[in-house]
């Protein structure tokens, strides 16, 4: 549990000492990379607390839901629609929801200690 943990403190760390910046045609491209990530990783604490965690079933969900969502948002911006919204309500819904089950986890464990 600890290295998706670690991997997102390194990539915070890196991003803030960096002088890069991305244009502004590709932010909404970027924002649903980066929220598309932090269900991937949510997801993957909830699966490792829940003890069912599967190293393929991550990296493949990590990668496929980035591509997705930003093939999403390419498709709504040469439809003229804001599509990438819809992806914004759908990983922001499912992470909302794995942090809520990774706080029902870590109180249930904790209460019966």
């Amino acid at each position: 549990m600890w290295l998706p943990v670690l991997g997102l403190v390194v990539g915070i760390l890196l991003g803030f000492m960096s002088n890069f910046s991305i244009p502004d045609e590709y932010s909404n491209y970027l924002s649903i990379a980066v929220l598309a990530a932090l269900d991937t990783l949510f997801g993957g604490i909830r699966a490792h607390l829940q003890n069912i965690y599967d190293e393929k079933v991550f990296v493949s969900g990590f990668f496929f839901n980035i591509i997705l969502a930003a093939s999403l948002a390419f498709l709504g911006v040469h439809l003229g629609v804001d599509l990438y919204l819809a992806a914004v309500f759908a990983f922001g819904v499912r992470l909302f929801q794995n942090i809520a089950v990774i706080r029902r986890i870590l109180i249930a464990k904790n209460s019966t200690k």
